[in-house]
């Protein structure tokens, strides 16, 4: 490296160093390892585009750091006149280049978590961000907590092997980072652990420091942006292959763990194999709650598919567990069955190991052998259907239930510890045993999700057609009446000659696609924007109608605030419907939405009427005896009911866990939470430990005037964010020209559109794009709008209420949880940032509403640190301090690009000087800056604009941690 390069390094790393200048404890690593990473990625980037680019990246980064450490907005003007001097292939070339910084920045926070939890120096109750808490207990901490509180480990291991926490993984198109991408960003992460290992030669050092320049090289020559919206099957794989790397081989081994931490507080059990401690759902495929392009036909293909996968991954197991079970004692049940598949075997070349017939003194790889060959079968069916439609693999050569595949299973684990072996049988059989209990035939339990109006389209539909009036009309009673006439009686409702639309058509022909395929694919039928009784009965009905033999529970999800505070009564008239409590056999499951309520309240009012909701409900199910099942409906985002785990459960009123719970994991939440084994096993606990924990020692129950004061709050809260969402007239305005809302579908994140309507305003606006938007430009608008006004309100009337507040913050896990997520949405805030999107895109008359708009977020922060009692944003936690620290002048420099970039699109008056081409020419025949812009040629915009604009939309929301 040349001197001059040296010393520019040396400058950057001094910034570094400047920005975080104290270490934050001995343990900590993360100024080193940022300053690698940094270096080596710089040392490419002047490989691969000159010295020229690497010195502008460097004095962007200085500016930038200069208004973080100061805030004078003459740097972020300053700023912008040197990014859009940039032609547009240097411009693209800068723009990735902070972007490919702010991903290698997150590693290293990642790497330095990581280090931090092995070397067990872990402060309890940090606040480590917003997705990756260091918040949890693990599982043998929460076991010898439970036990001071006075319960015994017959309590605790009885409470435990009878939970369930089932991961319903949805593909929330939030995950803005490819595939492509977040496997170089594992090996690099990996390369960076290994490189700080005690043990390591220099040799080692020296490969590890090439693979990681390799690898870093690769990101960043990949292209970020899709260029095609993924498909939902395209969704699914990407989900599935989460099974693949981390969670199949990370179940368990997370449950060993179980085994090891009962053993230490004295009980000499294991978990039983089927308990059900840890489910997988999935929506992908399923959910076509306003995305039309989730067909009958994805549908099904999702099904197959992953019922591929799951006998694939049970295929490419059952060799190492033959080899492994080579033992010749046996019981007699099992040598009698040993013998009977031993003589019908044939030989069966197309296995690598055990094609010959199987010796007499191997009994167990007998019955081992027969469960390959079905499992082999069973793999091949589910791809021809899959390919063409039609198997020639007969179905009784196939697995076609849980049941069938663990009975040989089970015989041999029998027959070990009959035999005094119940060492070995707790090795791998055991493992396996827990697979096939927790993944089954489907891997994954496929939820369908279908908006409330098409359900009564279709019965509109066949009401019309019958002659009897048109359903859409009825009151409630009267549909109630008549679907539950129908489904007391027996004749079919609608025959082949029913006049369809194409919607109509759709939906019956989703019943249609679950009839056909096996029951154990599915798990719920859940109903979005669901208000009454009638909309559960009609999809009983419809279920009936369609021929389906094993039918799917039915589940409502109440979203908007007006449904949630009606959920209690609607659920209460369905329970006092005898067919129904008869159908449900004393278990009902209810979801609540996070994101629509946010959107339709604001944050503050959402979470509160979340709380009363799930409490009145759990009360109706106690009067009606029935066992209730909440299932969360949660964002990434802190506007979209996100945050620690950890802290989520356990801040959930007293009574409504109980030992079962349901939750959903969004878009790159996945990623953060299975992207890597560690983090599968660290998901898996904070999930059981807390989930066990808040049924064993619930939080405390608010005291009455808490309530009352937060009912006020939540009245006053609801008011003020309604009167500037949808009532201000110049806001829908405002926010198209302050955001990229109307450049967010470009993206290609997710398969769904970013509008359940066409046309229409904010309300018909998804959460996530809502959200998005608001976190792009750092004002985060939706987290706090609401809290401002609801504090100044309360303290004003009376001064004690300020000193509730505070009892409130430091007693009650829930108000300090919703105060703490806001408190962080704070700390990545910037209003400075806000205003130059303003200045640069908002129209004269508008400024002053945005203007408005940050006073009042001024005034909203200030208050909401007066009720925690902090002097200052995140006092209480100085490691996500420094990590914000060192991540601000790379999202203050996309910021600046964005908001700029957005001008050029938005303003064709907006003129320029562009400055003489930077990037050099790595090879003579090409360019490759100019090569970059090439990447989209039907832009319809000027040359590399568009592209620029996405990669600062990527990079900003790696460097929030979150999209939507």
């Amino acid at each position: 490296m040349a001197t001059g390069s040296l010393k520019k390094m040396g400058s950057i790393d001094a910034q570094l160093r400047l920005i975080a200048p104290a270490k934050v404890s001995e343990d900590d690593k993360l100024v080193e390892y940022d300053a690698l990473l940094l270096d080596r990625f710089l040392d490419i980037l002047q490989d691969l585009h000159g010295e020229e680019v690497r010195e502008f990246v460097q004095e962007c980064y200085e500016v930038a750091a200069d208004y973080d450490g100061n805030r004078n907005t003459a740097k972020l003007e300053e700023l912008g006149n040197m990014l859009t001097s940039l032609d547009p292939g240097d411009s693209i070339v800068v723009t990735k280049s902070f972007s490919n910084m702010l991903s290698l920045a997150n590693l290293a926070e990642e790497v330095q978590i990581a280090y931090r939890r092995r070397i067990k120096k872990l402060k309890k109750g940090d606040f480590a961000d917003e997705a990756s808490a260091t918040t949890e207990s693990d599982i043998e901490e929460t076991l010898k907590r439970l036990l001071q509180l006075n319960k015994t480990p017959e309590e605790v291991f009885d409470a435990l092997k009878n939970q369930t926490v089932d991961l319903v993984l949805t593909a929330h198109p939030t995950q803005s980072v490819r595939r492509s991408l977040l496997q170089k960003f594992g090996r690099i992460r990996d390369c960076l652990t290994q490189l700080y290992a005690k043990d390591i030669t220099p040799d080692d050092k020296q490969e590890l420091d090439e693979a990681l320049q390799r690898e870093i090289q690769a990101a960043f020559r990949t292209d970020e942006i899709r260029r095609t919206p993924p498909t939902p099957q395209d969704e699914m794989r990407a989900g599935m292959s989460y099974f693949h790397e981390t969670i199949w081989k990370g179940v368990p081994k997370f449950l060993r763990r179980v085994d090891t931490a009962l053993k230490n507080i004295g009980i000499n059990e294991r978990v039983p194999y089927n308990a059900p401690l840890i489910q997988f759902s999935s929506w992908m495929g399923g959910d076509r709650d306003g995305n039309p392009r989730v067909t009958p036909e994805v549908t099904r293909d999702v099904c197959l598919l992953a019922r591929m996968m799951a006998a694939n991954l049970y295929f490419s197991q059952i060799e190492d567990l033959m080899f492994e079970m080579s033992m010749w004692r046996c019981n007699e049940e099992l040598r009698v069955r040993a013998e009977v598949q031993r003589c019908a075997k044939r030989d069966a070349k197309h296995y690598i190991e055990f094609w010959k017939q199987i010796p007499s003194n191997e009994p167990y790889r007998a019955i081992l052998g027969d469960v390959r060959d079905k499992l082999y079968n069973t793999r091949e069916r589910a791809r021809q259907l899959l390919s063409s439609g039609v198997s020639d693999v007969p179905e009784d050569s196939v697995f076609t239930s849980v049941d069938q595949f663990l009975e040989p299973l089970e015989l041999c684990y029998r027959s070990l510890c009959d035999c005094g072996d119940r060492p070995i049988a707790d090795g791998s059989l055991l493992d396996f045993l827990r697979q096939v209990s927790t993944f089954g035939l489907a891997l994954v339990k496929l939820d369908i999700r279908q908006e409330s109006d098409r359900h009564t389209d279709v019965l509109d539909a066949i009401t019309q057609h019958l002659g009897i009036g048109s359903y859409k009309e009825w009151s409630e009673d009267k549909r109630q009446e008549w679907l539950l006439s129908e489904l007391s009686g027996k004749r079919p409702l609608f025959g082949a000659d029913l006049p369809k639309t194409e919607e109509i058509a759709d939906v019956l022909d989703t019943f249609k696609v679950i009839s056909e395929l096996p029951y154990d694919s599915f798990g719920a039928y859940i109903i979005s924007m669901a208000t009454a009784a009638s909309d559960v009965l009609a999809v009983e009905l419809l279920q009936r109608e369609c021929g389906i033999t094993h039918p799917l529970r039915v589940v409502p999800l109440f979203e908007k605030l007006a449904d949630l505070e009606n959920a209690p009564a609607s659920v209460a008239r369905l329970f006092s419907i005898e067919w129904y409590r008869n159908r449900i056999n004393g278990k009902q499951e209810v979801m609540i939405g996070y994101s629509d309520s946010g959107k339709d309240a604001g944050r503050l009012s959402a979470a509160w009427q979340l709380y009363k909701t799930q409490e009145e409900l759990v009360k109706v199910a106690k009067e009606f005896g029935v066992k209730l099942t909440m299932f969360h409906g949660r964002g990434g985002t802190v506007g979209r009911g996100g945050g620690p785990t950890h802290l989520a459960i356990l801040s959930q009123p007293p009574d409504t866990i109980h030992g079962q719970l349901r939750v959903t994991v969004q878009g790159e939440v996945i990623e953060q939470s299975f992207g890597e084994e560690h983090l599968c096993f660290r998901t898996l606990q904070r999930f059981t430990a807390a989930t066990l924990e808040h049924g064993m020692h619930p939080p405390v129950s608010p005291k009455p005037e808490w309530r009352v004061l937060m009912d006020e709050m939540a009245v006053i809260a609801t008011e003020e964010y309604r009167s500037v969402v949808f009532k201000e007239p110049r806001f829908v305005e405002y926010f198209r020209l302050a955001t990229p809302e109307l450049e967010y579908g470009r993206m290609n994140i997710g398969s769904r559109p970013s509008k359940r309507k066409p046309s229409g305003g904010i309300e018909s606006l998804r959460a996530i794009p809502w959200i998005f938007a608001w976190t792009q430009t750092r004002f985060h608008l939706p987290v706090w709008l609401g809290f401002g006004a609801a504090f100044r309100r309360v303290i004003q009337k009376d001064g004690k209420n300020l000193n509730m507040l505070k009892e409130m913050y430091n007693q009650w896990p829930f108000f300090r949880v919703t105060i703490d997520l806001v408190e962080m949405v704070f700390a990545k805030g910037d209003p400075g940032i806000a205003a130059l999107y303003d200045r640069l895109l908002v129209s004269e008359e508008l400024q002053p509403f945005g203007e408005q708009l940050r006073v009042n977020y001024q005034e909203t922060r200030r208050l909401l640190l007066q009720v925690a009692g902090h002097k200052d944003i995140l006092e209480g936690d100085p490691y996500l301090r420094q990590r914000l620290q060192l991540r601000d002048p790379y999202i203050t420099t996309l910021n600046v690009c964005q908001a700029y970039t957005l001008k050029q699109i938005r303003d064709p008056s907006f003129h320029v000087k562009v400055r003489p081409h930077l990037s050099k020419d790595y090879m003579e025949s090409s360019k490759p800056a100019a090569e970059l812009v090439k990447l989209n040629p039907k832009s319809e915009y000027a040359p590399g604009l568009e592209d620029t604009v996405i990669l600062t939309m990527k990079g900003i929301a790696a460097g929030m941690q979150n999209t939507g």
